[in-house]
């Protein structure tokens, strides 16, 4: 995965070279047209340093300072006094609900059965007010919390060939520094237990010995903590990075940022905060770290590829900035036992009465104590589509700005929320899951000689040895894999697509944690504990975003299930294919029909110029869903944005 380094001996630009002078170029003539110079050559600009080929000097760059302080404010999760809303939050949420109101009940609309839809229905019809949900899938609620399992309120069908099993499609992992959801579990009495975001040994402790397969090079983690010059190395990163681990080379690039604001409180926590986004809220993330870190390409190639930045180096810096602090080691992730959406059906069966599914919004009219939403079915099933409308004094919309694009309004929007609507980015994220009979990233080399030698005297050294088929006959050959799941395509897919490396590595031996490959597949995460009884288990095969996501929906399931396994392969070794049950689930939000993307990553400056529109209420309208917070594809967005409209529609 490495790229020529901007001064390539071809003498030829490289390829960021020739992206980042094209942004220029756009950027130039975008402001061109706004002085009305478009298509004309600016005084001097044949002596510019973009006309002799050379770098452009970094532009000065800043935002309104009161859009800083908002930004600030909503990261933080602050009132415009700069205090903290969220033990506000967490009383209403979790104990008190909405505070008392001498207004009269209104009749609400909620469009949108997610985390915040369905939160914040509760909220308002708990203090009294008449509310409706109405959900556009027939199927299921819960937005982007969504489990492939057998049952729950989907009454869904078993989505493996062991039906005990499940694999989350959507959320997966739920940080301890999110206060709302983590207590509304506990309130829910839902067990929850460790997220194993690095591996760990039987005791519970982390080894860190999952995989790191880049530029053909196989390391385990721990390895490349201690040394990690070989991998280093094979991107040709400068000498003084050869021995820093990608990771550490990215916190000592944030730790200017990090000083505005650590260790501070109040007025100068928010103010530091502001600081960050009025200095780099314009800037991307490529951006920084080669004009602010002066990293070089190679270098950013590196911490790309391992610590998962190289799909969104064009997105907004301030994204991945909050992100990185949060998907760390240092933080403590748990999960729901049988999946998140048990969370979701605790959601939904508050309020299930007043869900109406199989309603899919499809024109939004509104004045100013009345709004008005249609919609139609999707006539599944063979039945015949259902036109209805419901009406309400006010609404609270969770539908993500990229489907609300599709969503006639009337009258028009203010010119900043549709502004809003029509720009804010949506990024894509796929998943492809593999199921397994055997849990063998657990195994040690003993128990993969037990299991190999029952299928076949002496295929534990043939596969040591490369020396096993790979004309796909090995797949689902262990006793323990259920017959009948195995398609004969998938046979023939994965022998014409067969790794060329047939290498086998050591025993995994590890419980949880994620492995990074520079192949297709990205990232890989194993279950963090085994299904109550089953001895086998599902693997998160493939998890990758923006184009990375897209190459894998163009295949269909009997080419992308192989070509996961495949992947798979170049990292755990060929013998995993004995215990492949043939059964796989993928999940691609940006095909999603009600999602329409994962999550609204943003593009540089859409923070300081589109978010403040973003939540903003027009007349009766109300706006909510984790797209209207900082913390866009976590829950806690959501929830927070449940309890701020709901807030809103009680008081109004």
């Amino acid at each position: 995965m490495t790229t020529e380094s901007a001064g390539s001996s071809s003498g030829l630009p490289s390829r960021r070279a020739l992206i980042a002078g094209a942004t220029a170029g756009a950027a130039a003539l975008a402001v061109g047209a706004a002085s009305g110079t478009a298509g004309a050559t600016a005084p001097g600009a044949a002596d510019s340093p973009a006309a002799s080929g050379t770098a452009l000097a970094p532009a000065a760059t800043g935002s309104d300072w009161n859009a800083c302080l908002t930004v600030a404010r909503a990261i933080l999760v602050r009132d415009e006094q700069d205090q903290p809303l969220v033990p506000l939050y967490r009383d209403i949420l979790l104990s008190k609900g909405l505070p008392r109101s001498r207004k009269a009940p209104k009749k609400v609309l909620v469009v949108g059965a997610g985390p915040a839809g369905l939160t914040a229905a509760h909220l308002l019809r708990s203090a009294g007010h008449t509310v409706t949900v109405i959900e556009a899938n027939g199927n299921r609620v819960g937005g982007r919390i969504k489990t492939f399992r057998k049952g729950g309120h989907e009454n869904a069908k078993a989505p493996f060939a062991d039906p005990k099993q499940y694999a989350e499609a959507g959320a997966m992992r739920i940080p301890d520094s999110h206060p709302l959801v983590t207590g509304l579990m506990d309130g829910f009495d839902l067990k929850r237990r460790r997220f194993y975001l690095v591996d760990v040994d039987a005791e519970g402790r982390p080894v860190n010995r999952t995989w790191i397969h880049v530029n053909g090079i196989r390391m385990r983690k721990a390895d490349y903590a201690k040394k990690p010059q070989a991998i280093n190395r094979s991107f040709g990163v400068p000498a003084e990075f050869e021995n820093k681990t990608a990771a550490s080379i990215v916190r000592e690039a944030f730790a200017p940022v990090r000083k505005e604001f650590e260790g501070k409180e109040g007025r100068e926590l928010v103010e530091g905060w502001a600081r960050v986004i009025q200095r780099y809220g314009h800037w991307s993330m490529f951006r920084f770290l080669t004009e602010a870190a002066k990293l070089d390409e190679r270098t950013i190639d590196l911490i790309g590829t391992v610590e998962n930045l190289t799909s969104r180096l064009h997105l907004a810096f301030v994204h991945s900035f909050i992100g990185a602090s949060l998907i760390s080691p240092d933080t403590a992730f748990f999960e729901l036992p049988d999946g998140t959406a048990t969370l979701a059906d605790a959601m939904y069966k508050r309020v299930e009465d007043i869900v109406r599914l199989d309603r899919r919004a499809t024109r939004i009219s509104y004045g100013t104590d009345r709004v008005r939403v249609e919609t139609v079915s999707e006539g599944r099933d063979g039945k015949p589509l259902v036109r209805e409308t419901f009406t309400g004094d006010r609404a609270i919309i969770t539908v993500p700005f990229s489907g609300l694009r599709h969503i006639p309004v009337t009258p028009a929007l203010s010119y900043g929320k549709r502004r809003a609507i029509t720009e804010i980015h949506y990024d894509a994220a796929t998943k492809v899951l593999l199921e397994f009979s055997r849990r063998w990233w657990e195994f040690e080399e003993k128990d993969w000689k037990t299991e190999l030698e029952k299928i076949k005297p002496g295929l534990y050294d043939a596969y040591r040895r490369g020396r096993a088929p790979a004309d796909g006959s090995l797949l689902g050959s262990h006793p323990s894999v259920p017959p009948g799941h195995l398609p004969p395509n998938q046979r023939v897919h994965y022998a014409a697509y067969r790794s060329a490396a047939r290498n086998q590595p050591e025993a995994a031996h590890v419980i949880g944690g994620g492995s990074v490959t520079d192949n297709p597949n990205r990232f890989m995460f194993q279950p963090s504990h085994p299904v109550e009884g089953s001895a086998g288990g599902v693997v998160l095969a493939s998890y990758s975003w923006a184009d990375d996501a897209l190459k894998w929906d163009s295949l269909d399931d009997d080419e992308r299930y192989p070509h996961a396994l495949g992947g798979v392969q170049d990292v755990y070794g060929q013998r995993i294919e004995v215990f492949y049950t043939g059964v796989g689930a993928t999940q691609s939000w940006m095909r999603d029909p009600y999602a329409y993307g994962e999550a609204s990553v943003l593009l540089p400056g859409q923070h300081t110029e589109l978010f403040a529109d973003v939540r903003s209420v027009e007349g009766p309208l109300h706006f909510a869903g984790c797209h209207t917070s900082i913390k866009p594809a976590w829950i806690e967005g959501a929830l927070e944005s449940a309890v701020r409209s709901a807030l809103e529609v009680h008081s109004s």
